[in-house]
């Protein structure tokens, strides 16, 4: 068994402490999409995605380039 990540309960922390755009970076390199999945769902039941709009896109935005075939794979 895996453990669960922690890294969704970190970034809304850091969302709840005022500071956005720290998160917005750490969303921009997010391990994979089913941490930004995760933290959304966090998100939503905090009803921080409202108040946070520039959060909501970007991390839409990081889902749905995550979520893309790669066109090309480094060697």
């Amino acid at each position: 068994m895996s453990r669960p990540s922690v890294w969704a309960p970190k970034i809304v922390a850091l969302i709840k402490g005022g500071n956005s755009s720290a998160a917005i970076a750490q969303i921009k390199v997010a391990p994979t999409v089913k941490d930004l999945q995760d933290l959304r769902k966090l998100l939503m039941a905090a009803n921080l995605l409202k108040a946070n709009p520039n959060v909501d896109a970007v991390s839409n935005d990081m889902i749905a380039e995550l979520s893309a075939p790669r066109l090309h794979r480094s060697p």
